[in-house]
């Protein structure tokens, strides 16, 4: 996410870590061979990773087919924006924009002293990046998402003709067909996700009769739009922090800390001292630097496709880049945070509600129930859901829905990071990235699973009679990889290896995991951590008994943040 909430107190992180990530602790030994294949550096970029399909079955599912008889019926996608500028908090766009600003500074005022081998470039170096909106390579990305959600699902959805390449608004009788409505957040590069994300699904620049002027896509006849503000304190369950006001307060203690404090002078000594072996007189690398050089290389490749800070840093500094990322992530959104379970209950409930066919008519969370409560903003019973979000809340769902498997935190001493770890943000939100509900109906309460992927090439095919396929299923995947939905804390959906888990099942053990949450106490108790590096493991929410915790009376309130 690394948006406007980051704002209240990037000025608190800039003032805690500007001398930290200075002072390198160790030099870590690794291998000094640079890693200049940008196939292999862009998969340690954490959140900021361009998009990867997983396997089916990199989160350890081994029988990934449909099994016979079965179909996909409905299918909810919660999207994440694809490729951004950096924004404008510290660990992100800030420490960048700094490192680029004192190049430029000591270049220009010192014009006869150059930096050497690799870094001469840096000579005649301008940062040329903008600040949090979407490039032209995220809408490239959200365009074959769009396009790829049809190839996978539209077609079976739909009942697609032979050669049919997108929507089409019209049944084969000519009636109308119901208009699909896309929800995103007010902010600019969601927005921009789903018009890209819509271009690819809609089709309206690959029909088979042109249409230079695109009038089906901009006359809104083929979908609705549902725009959920985003930026104040207002209900948002697709940007739940805005309304989880302990997060903004919380979140700032516990990764960022993590990573600013303890891992990143961890593991990056060894390539400042190496960038300072090229530095003029005068001009000295500290790890805040370097650490903006990694940054720097993988967001200009999200915009110009190219940078030449990339062929920097050893294979072992580029897997203790993404570690940071990871520890982040975990301890600010995760299971790791206080309101990791709070800040993903709201899209967990949706999930819910359209599950069940249920209108949400009253919130205890971050639903924003006057649109919820309707046909028009919130329909019922549709093949598919578009939601378009941000990579905190896709973590935070899968907090809230108590997979477990999730539930490994990183390792805050471990230098290079076990590759084999679960919560590697490279495969769980890179930009562009989505977690998908399939609803599966089939003709057998106990389906067999199938070890191998069949490709899917008609509705009836492989068995499936929607007549008799009563028994439903949930099966989720995020990035393509199926999600092991057995490990599902309260046990509902152990016993299948295939990742389907039934729909009563599943609605049972989420309606159990919601209560989790905490909500109110988590995101509205006045508290503070007392040691916030210490990696510990809130299990995403919070109460009165949790220890290392100061309790005060009160409530955090939006006219105190304002305050701030």
């Amino acid at each position: 996410m690394l948006g406007t909430t980051s704002l209240l107190v990037a000025a608190t992180v800039a003032a805690k870590t500007s001398y930290v990530l200075a002072q390198s602790t160790t030099t870590p030994t690794s291998n000094s061979t640079l890693l200049t294949n940008l196939k292999v550096i862009s998969q340690y970029w954490g959140q900021i990773s361009p998009y990867r399909d997983n396997d089916d079955r990199y989160f350890g599912v081994q029988d990934v087919g449909l099994p016979h008889g079965c179909q996909v019926e409905q299918v909810h996608s919660l999207q994440r924006h694809a490729q951004r500028f950096p924004t404008s908090a510290f660990d992100d766009g800030l420490n960048d924009e700094n490192f680029a600003a004192k190049v430029m500074n000591f270049t220009s005022a010192h014009p006869a002293s150059k930096f050497a081998g690799p870094l001469a470039f840096l000579n005649s170096y301008q940062y040329i990046m903008g600040e949090g909106y979407l490039t032209n390579v995220g809408a490239v990305t959200e365009f074959n998402a769009g396009a790829s959600f049809w190839n996978r699902y539209g077609r079976t959805l739909y009942n697609a003709t032979l050669g049919q390449l997108q929507y089409n608004a019209s049944y084969t009788n000519g009636t109308a067909r119901p208009k699909p409505v896309l929800r995103t957040t007010s902010q600019s590069r969601i927005q921009n996700s789903q018009i890209s994300w819509a271009l690819g699904f809609f089709g309206p620049s690959f029909y088979q009769t042109s249409q230079p002027s695109l009038s089906s896509f901009g006359n809104g006849s083929l979908f609705d739009v549902v725009i959920i503000p985003e930026g104040g304190t207002e209900n948002n369950s697709l940007a739940s922090y805005d309304s989880c006001y302990e997060d903004v307060l919380q979140s700032i203690d516990l990764g960022d800390l993590d990573l600013f404090f303890g891992y990143v002078p961890l593991y990056i000594g060894a390539a400042t001292k190496r960038m300072n072996q090229y530095a003029p007189t005068g001009f000295t690398f500290n790890n805040n630097d370097t650490y903006a050089m990694q940054s720097i290389c993988a967001y200009e490749n999200g915009y110009i496709g190219q940078s030449d800070f990339c062929n920097l840093f050893t294979e072992a500094e580029w897997q203790g880049f993404e570690q940071t990322l990871d520890i982040e992530y975990y301890y600010d959104y995760s299971f790791g945070s206080p309101t990791g379970r709070a800040q993903g209950v709201g899209y967990q409930q949706e999930l819910l509600a359209r599950l069940t066919n249920q209108y949400i008519t009253s919130s205890n969370s971050s639903v924003n129930s006057t649109l919820d409560n309707n046909a028009a903003q919130f329909p019922l019973g549709r093949p598919f859901y578009a939601d378009f979000s941000h990579d905190d809340i896709i973590i935070s769902v899968l907090t809230s829905m108590s997979i477990d498997y999730f539930r490994e935190h990183p390792d805050l001493t471990q230098f290079p990071p076990d590759p084999n770890r679960h919560f590697i943000l490279s495969h769980l939100t890179p930009f562009g990235g989505r977690l998908i509900t399939e609803v599966i109906g089939c003709n057998s309460a106990d389906p067999v699973a199938q070890h191998d992927h069949a490709t899917q090439y008609y509705p009836m095919e492989y068995g499936y009679n929607p007549a008799n396929a009563t028994n439903k299923f949930i099966r989720m995947r995020l990035n393509n990889g199926i999600v092991p939905l057995n490990t599902i804390r309260t046990g509902e959906c152990e016993g299948r290896t295939d990742g389907l888990c039934a729909l009563p099942s599943f609605l049972k053990s989420q309606y159990e995991a919601e209560k989790l949450a905490n909500y109110q106490f988590a995101c509205f108790a006045n508290y503070t951590i007392i040691k916030p590096t210490n990696g510990n493991d809130y299990d995403g929410t919070i109460n009165n008994s949790t220890g290392g915790v100061i309790f005060s009376p009160g409530e955090i309130t939006a006219e105190y943040l304002d305050s701030l």
